[in-house]
């Protein structure tokens, strides 16, 4: 299995991937490549493949079932250990980027991605201004010197977009009520209705990694579409990337059955003007479909509670910002402002006994 490590063209030094300007920068010389730019230069020079006992005890390790995997440093030769789904991280040592080019090859190999837009500094910045917002956490929770963690992350999904013919049929009624003196007169009108059509279900996103914290990582959508490119390797580089170990064959059944609802619920939608409306049965054929394996970018943060020695997990989207996780509550505030409440409210009311009884 490769490691590849991305060499700045002028002084060789370690390329990594610039959110704010989109480009490959160098913490060196301080040049900047776009893809483009980075692809006309040799990319065998950029690419160190393991031969020796460490790539040989990786491979063993991977068909032994081992949780760990060893890979050599290209920068500065030391060994690497990554769980079986990692496909880029960075050195421990000399902390320079590196990414497992095997481990996202051939049927491995993503067809998407959406580069992170959101900088490190800036998801930092963003995360403190999201926590002093909220009334109710704790005022020794927020702050720098709690943040024990950062890293971006590209977490693997499954992006299905297809095209279906749907159909529903339903039963539907029609009630009109009139008086004439003292009689009431009810008219009830029967209707069969039936609603078809060609829908496109747009993208739908499926969390292809099996140990991701699914509810805070899946929190963070809605990504903008626009930002989705075809996937290139360097964009990797300054970031940690997760592998897939959720086929599409085990999603399959679940996103037909979604595509199936989400078509009916349309088809519904467009039966008003009626007093009672019964589904009565429908179908749908799906009449075009794309799985594409893509990476989409997260800011994981690890927080922690000095005060209940208890550590959090928070994500942001790393394209649109949008922040996700369970923060502690400052029980004694709360209790002193619903008291506040409660001493108004109750005033309130004896005010308002004293003036009309």
């Amino acid at each position: 299995m490769s490691v590849v490590a991305y060499k700045c063209p002028n002084c060789d030094g370690e390329l990594t991937f610039d959110p704010s300007s989109q480009k490959f920068t160098c913490a060196y010389c301080g040049s900047a490549f776009a893809l483009d730019e980075l692809k006309q230069h040799a990319p065998e020079e950029n690419e160190q493949k393991e031969k020796g006992p460490s790539a040989r005890k990786a491979e063993s390790s991977a068909e032994e079932g081992g949780e760990a995997n060893l890979f050599t440093c290209p920068s500065c030769g030391a060994q690497i250990v990554t769980g079986l789904n990692t496909a880029a991280t960075e050195c421990f040592y000399c902390h320079n980027p590196v990414v497992l080019s095997g481990r996202l090859s051939g049927e491995y190999l993503p067809k998407k991605i959406i580069p992170f837009k959101i900088t490190r500094e800036e998801a930092e910045t963003r995360f403190q201004e999201w926590l002093r917002k909220k009334r109710f956490v704790p005022r020794s929770f927020v702050g720098k010197k709690n943040l024990e963690k950062v890293t971006g992350v590209y977490f693997p999904y499954w992006m299905v977009d297809s095209d279906m013919h749907a159909s529903l049929n339903a039963t539907a009624e029609k009630v009109r009520r009139w008086r004439r003196g003292d009689v009431e007169y009810i008219e009830t009108r029967y209707f069969e209705l039936l609603r078809e059509g060609n829908i496109h279900t747009g993208k739908t996103l499926k969390n292809a990694l099996s140990h991701a914290n699914r509810e805070v990582i899946d929190s963070v959508q809605p990504y903008d579409p626009s930002g989705i490119v075809d996937f290139a390797m360097p964009y990797l580089s300054g970031f940690q990337a997760e592998k897939r170990d959720i086929e599409r064959e085990q999603l399959t059944q679940q996103v037909h059955q979604e595509f199936q609802t989400r078509s009916a619920n349309l088809l519904r939608g467009t039966m008003s003007g009626y007093s009672n409306i019964r589904p009565t049965g429908g179908n749908s054929q799906i009449l075009r479909e794309t799985w594409d394996y893509t990476l989409l970018p997260v800011w994981t943060f690890v927080y922690h509670d000095p005060k209940k020695d208890k550590y959090y997990f928070y994500a942001m989207n790393g394209q649109t910002g949008n922040i996700y996780g369970r923060l502690p509550l400052d029980y004694g505030k709360l209790s002193l402002i619903s008291g506040g409440i409660g001493a108004i409210t109750f005033a309130l009311m004896m005010l308002l006994c004293l003036l009309f009884f």
